[in-house]
């Protein structure tokens, strides 16, 4: 029973900190403090984050579409076999990724071009 207990809170913790770390990752990647100098010489210390380009589904290489989160060399085979797709949810609709691997990779990608021939 103590086992069972000590387990409990351990598990309770590690998601506690998990929760935690997540949340300050989130908070402080949007309130960056600047650190430059305000005189008129300094450089400005201002990073912006470009966002990649989306891949299309219909015209990436198998290499380009292994580059995306959760997708490896089967994946990617498949996603080609597939095509033409109309639409991001043809990943779900075809079976071609489970429902966590497209909620993964979603943002990353677009379906727009006629596959390459």
């Amino acid at each position: 029973m103590l086992r069972k207990q000590s387990m409990f809170l351990a598990i309770a913790a590690m998601m506690t900190l998990t929760a935690a770390t997540v949340a300050l990752a989130q908070s402080s990647s949007s309130t960056m403090p600047s650190t430059g100098s305000t005189s008129a010489k300094s450089h400005s210390t201002t990073t912006h984050h470009t966002t990649p380009p989306k891949v299309d589904l219909n015209t990436a290489s198998k290499e380009e579409l292994m580059k995306l989160p959760g997708v490896n060399e089967a994946t990617a085979e498949k996603i080609i076999a597939a095509r033409p797709l109309k639409s991001k949810s043809d990943l779900t609709s075809k079976n071609l990724v489970t429902k966590a691997e497209y909620n993964k990779l979603a943002s990353h990608v677009i379906v727009k071009a006629e596959p390459k021939k």
